[in-house]
């Protein structure tokens, strides 16, 4: 204890003593757990062990913090976060009978379906959810679950049978002695929500064989119609005395009248720390009103610098006709980008301080303010904010035919666009204009996500990989052809750790944490690298590693799918291509017709490559010293280049330009997008 200054007593439980300290080094208020453990049986020690396991487990915002655990006098000392707001059992008692607003209640309802969607991702149950356990901080904005001393770590899928917790909030399953889960937990939530409605215990008894009865008949006085009906009917189902009945934490956290505030926790609590934004922004104008809205939109301190203080970048396009570089405009002269996509149609990019916005095409010879282009054979490209997407973070888009998707910085993918092979991720196959959450991976924090042109791939912190959408020719990697509208988790092999993932038209690559690849879908050309020298393989149901020696000891930076070849980056800046080569998109002479194997690019071999892309039937390449090298086929624009030695790689010339560098480059079909940088700036 020579570490703390014990203040006083706030609590004495059944194991022990319970203090407030300040902890010396830096004057912060901890609070301290004394549990004498010599004088304990065997069992108790062993509970008083299993708080300091569990608590060691956890890491949320909305959960009492664990700092550390020390033996001192024969005691095991607990120490944990100090919540100062008390606890949400006597915030309702101050209440007197004034009931609390719904939103109130929902704000503090969703930071404890966060909390205990994290304690449940650990296979834990809490088993004593009750007012008294939910802490607030000193201005009683912040939830915080705390006391896990019965908690239970369950093997995946297991059940626990020993009957604990407080018996006003105890399940029907516990009082009957059946087996329980996690849907314990939610019934408790739900008395703990009915109890922030009612301001009362939804079970209350004079004796314990009264309550008990009262419980497993599930009778409990009705809610007040001052609350909306979706409100009372979640409590309905979360007291359901049927635990298979009653909603999985995951569905609770996707009700639209929870999902609002979930997303407020995220961004407004998260990196924006501010007032929370009522109204999307507008399209993007070019007027003085639009850089006031820009202004006013609640950016991050980080981007509000003065111009000569900023790095410049600069976004460029071409193909689809586009023969040469052409600089695409921004929303605003402040604006940063840091990463681009695009697809068939769309052109996104991705700014510094969060925010989405992509290009719109406005069509040939348009009379426009913006227009980017004095040749009236040039489409118009109009930048346009995300709508609704002024208090979230987004940190990488991928685009793929008429959909988008793109991920926050906590780990929150949204989609939006075209629901054809249900690319949205939704369930179904609906169309939607305004980016929406993929609520069944609401339960990971993705990492990276990729898109084909009709599938989608997502890998997790935690390197699990799911997938979606069109399941031709095994492109999902589910051992099967099937379709899916909704994220299913991608079977891989327990000693591969998955960390990005790349889609192509047809077919998807990993990468993994040792700077592996495995791919899957179609082969045609043997552009996953899978054939044998006995017979050649046209489709690969799940993931398989490349099998040819080329690669295999090589370490892979980066990799690209075109229609019909593969480029790769490695980790000592070659360049490997295989595939088809009927328009030299290999980058050097072969039998166009031959399914060859992965070959490093002569051309390329004085530089070091530190980028690749691929399109249909061309390919591109970045060297680090910002070189654009491009090849393949030059049908309009695809090189943004003349098409001279269109099987060898070329600079592309940025005339007119000062020297940069490039961050992000995306390929799709024929078009290509490069963002960059200024050097020296």
């Amino acid at each position: 204890m020579e570490k703390y200054e014990k203040i006083r007593v706030v609590g004495r439980g059944a194991y022990g003593i319970v203090y407030l300290c300040c902890r010396l080094n830096d004057k912060k208020l901890v609070i301290i757990k004394q549990i004498p453990v010599e004088q304990m049986t065997k069992d108790e020690r062993q509970t008083a062990l299993n708080e300091v396991k569990v608590l060691s487990m956890l890491n949320n915002p909305f959960i009492i913090k664990y700092y550390e655990n020390f033996l001192e006098d024969k005691a095991l000392m607990i120490v944990m976060e100090y919540a100062e707001g008390g606890t949400l059992f006597e915030l309702l008692q101050s209440r007197n009978g004034q009931l609390l607003d719904e939103e109130v209640i929902l704000h503090y309802f969703a930071q404890m379906l966060l909390s205990l969607q994290h304690v449940d991702s650990k296979q834990i149950l809490h088993r004593d959810l009750k007012t008294q356990n939910i802490l607030l901080d000193k201005k009683k904005q912040i939830v915080k679950i705390g006391d896990f001393g019965i908690s239970k770590v369950l093997s995946s899928k297991s059940k626990a049978y020993t009957v604990v917790g407080t018996p006003c909030y105890l399940s029907p399953e516990l009082c009957s002695g059946m087996p329980y889960n996690q849907k314990s937990d939610i019934w408790a939530l739900g008395c703990v929500l009915y109890e922030m409605v009612t301001l009362k215990r939804a079970f209350e008894a004079s004796n314990l064989h009264a309550l008990i009865i009262k419980i497993v008949g599930g009778t409990f006085e009705p809610i007040a119609d001052v609350y909306s009906e979706d409100l009372r009917m979640l409590i309905l189902c979360m007291l359901h005395r049927d635990p298979n009945k009653r909603p999985h934490i995951n569905q609770i956290i996707s009700q639209p009248k929870i999902i609002n505030h979930i997303m407020y926790l995220y961004t407004d609590w998260g990196k924006i720390p501010s007032i929370r934004i009522q109204r999307p922004l507008s399209n993007i104008q070019p007027t003085a009103r639009c850089r006031q809205s820009t202004q006013g939109c609640n950016l991050s301190s980080r981007d509000n610098l003065s111009e000569k203080h900023q790095t410049l970048t600069s976004v460029f396009c071409w193909g689809n006709g586009i023969s040469l570089p052409m600089k695409l405009p921004f929303p605003s002269s402040e604006t940063q980008v840091i990463q681009v996509a695009t697809g068939r149609t769309q052109k996104a990019a991705v700014t510094k301080n969060g925010r989405l916005f992509v290009w719109e095409s406005v069509g040939i010879g348009t009379d426009n303010l913006l227009s980017n282009s004095l040749d009236p054979n040039v489409p118009t490209f109009v930048p346009r904010y995300l709508e609704g997407q002024a208090a979230v973070t987004i940190q990488h888009v991928a685009c793929g035919d008429l959909f988008v998707a793109c991920l926050t910085d906590r780990g929150i993918l949204m989609t939006f666009g075209s629901g054809a092979n249900g690319c949205l991720g939704h369930g179904n196959y609906n169309d939607i204009t305004q980016a929406k959450i993929v609520e069944a991976l609401l339960g990971y924090e993705v990492s990276h996500v990729s898109c084909g042109a009709s599938h989608v791939l997502a890998v997790t912190n935690e390197h699990e990989v799911f997938a979606w959408g069109r399941g031709d020719n095994g492109r999902l990697g589910l051992a099967s052809e099937e379709s899916c509208a909704s994220p299913c988790s991608v079977p891989v092999s327990e000693n591969i750790q998955p960390c990005s993932v790349h889609c192509g038209m047809d077919s998807s690559i990993i990468i993994t944490s040792d700077k592996q690849i495995l791919g899957c879908g179609s082969n045609r050309y043997n552009k996953l690298g899978v054939d044998l020298t006995e017979h050649y393989i046209d489709e690969v149901l799940e993931f398989t590693p490349f099998l040819v020696p080329s690669l295999k000891e090589k370490e892979i930076k980066n990799v690209a799918l075109g229609t019909s070849h593969t480029i790769v980056a490695t980790e000592c800046g070659e360049c490997y291509t295989f595939g088809s080569n009927q328009f030299g998109q290999l980058g050097y002479e072969s039998d166009p017709n031959v399914r060859g194997q992965p070959r490093c690019v002569e051309a390329l071999k004085p530089f070091c490559v530190s980028l690749v892309d691929c399109g249909d039937t061309y390919s591109v390449a970045i060297t680090k010293d910002n070189k654009v090298f491009t090849w393949g086929n030059s049908s309009r624009g695809r090189l943004g280049r003349a098409p001279e030695k269109v099987n060898i790689p070329q600079i592309v010339n940025f005339h007119n330009e000062d020297s940069f560098a490039v961050t992000s480059i995306s390929c799709s079909y024929g078009r290509t997008l490069i963002a960059t940088k200024s050097v020296g700036t």
